[in-house]
């Protein structure tokens, strides 16, 4: 039996839609995120060693990753179903989203969260002006113009298609779907991008994001 170790409103919601659209069986065993401080729990230590969500076992592996369990579970269970064909310059396309997703677009809009939250954070009085300069720099001098890059780099290329991997909704958008919407929550992402907001409803509109959002419970990131 699947077994997805969900941490509450988290990137791994993305694996149970992907489960949902391939229509497998599978359990959750939810987790919440420390009040305080938002990270995981402990618990999660039990299930993998850095103690981060996602996770999943299966059948006695367990896989971390969100780019690593999507792919295994398309190698595995997707029988030629949302990936494109391999050797095909579509199959090179998927690769490089399942990976553009964490390795580049999510590195700014986890900046921009950290240098936004820095200065409301409890300090001497004294340092918060500092605080505040520091921060307001590196998010207009490097965060900012990175986030921008991005976000224009994806809207030209889903004027290419509607899905990031070509004509054909694939696992690949799964992936992408959360840096969209976190950039759409926290980082400006509006109708000024119509391509990427446009993508925004038609993944939110599909039955299984649905029904993954029912199982997993409350997913903020829900919105377009």
């Amino acid at each position: 039996m699947i077994t997805v170790h969900h941490l509450n409103n988290s990137r791994s919601q993305r694996v149970l839609w992907l489960l949902e659209e391939l229509g497998l069986p599978y359990e959750i065993r939810k987790y919440a995120r420390d009040a305080k401080t938002m990270l995981a729990p402990p618990e999660l230590l039990k299930v993998h060693p850095l103690g981060k969500s996602p996770v999943i076992t299966d059948d006695g592996v367990t896989v971390a990753e969100s780019g690593a369990i999507v792919e295994y579970f398309v190698e595995r269970y997707g029988n030629g179903r949302l990936a494109p064909a391999i050797g095909t310059p579509q199959r090179l396309q998927w690769r490089y989203w399942l990976h553009f997703a964490e390795g580049s677009a999510m590195s700014p809009l986890l900046l921009k969260l950290i240098f936004e939250r820095i200065p409301q954070s409890p300090m001497p009085f004294f340092v918060k002006p500092i605080a505040r300069g520091i921060c307001a720099k590196v998010l207009a001098l490097m965060v900012e113009p990175n986030l921008k890059r991005q976000l224009d780099f994806m809207e030209a290329e889903l004027g290419k298609s509607d899905w990031f991997a070509g004509e054909a909704f694939s696992a690949a958008d799964i992936q992408m779907s959360f840096p969209v919407e976190a950039a759409a929550q926290r980082a400006g992402l509006n109708a000024s991008r119509p391509k990427l907001m446009a993508f925004l409803k038609r993944i939110h509109a599909r039955p299984a994001y649905k029904k993954a959002l029912e199982r997993g419970g409350p997913y903020s990131f829900a919105n377009d």
